[in-house]
């Protein structure tokens, strides 16, 4: 049984190759954990192996974004000949109510779960009313 898997590279334009490797990179939608309560409500998305700097969260118009891309780590001088596993590209949109302040969203990654906390508008809030009696 022979292996006729080519590890040389192959002589293509470096063009041709990247639209390549885009068509190949697999989009996710990552899993969300979404809570509500009297005083906004608390996002939570899975973004395993995106870094920092690889992470875009984005409000426009009600509109909500999270694009990031996640990093496979290759240690010390190895260099990748062949790869047919491609980190993930993540994406998912929202569309938030009129009720929520995007101006005070407050952000968070830590170990690959992004938290997004996002507060009611004061106005939006529910609020007691007293009642009298007679």
């Amino acid at each position: 049984m022979t292996d006729n898997t080519q590890i040389a590279p192959q002589k293509t334009s470096e063009v041709a190759r990247q639209s390549e490797d885009a068509a190949r990179r697999a989009t996710v939608t990552p899993a969300v954990d979404i809570v509500e309560d009297s005083h906004g409500i608390t996002l939570w998305a899975d973004l395993p192996g995106v870094p920092r700097e690889k992470l875009e969260v984005k409000v426009h118009d009600a509109r909500l974004t999270i694009e990031a891309e996640a990093e496979l780590p290759v240690q010390g001088a190895v260099r990748v000949h062949h790869a047919e596993l491609r980190a993930p590209r993540f994406a998912r949109a929202f569309t938030l109510s009129e009720d929520f302040d995007t101006g005070k969203i407050d952000a968070n990654l830590t170990n690959g779960v992004l938290t997004l906390t996002i507060p009611r508008r004061e106005e939006a809030r529910p609020r007691r009313v007293d009642v009298r009696v007679g």
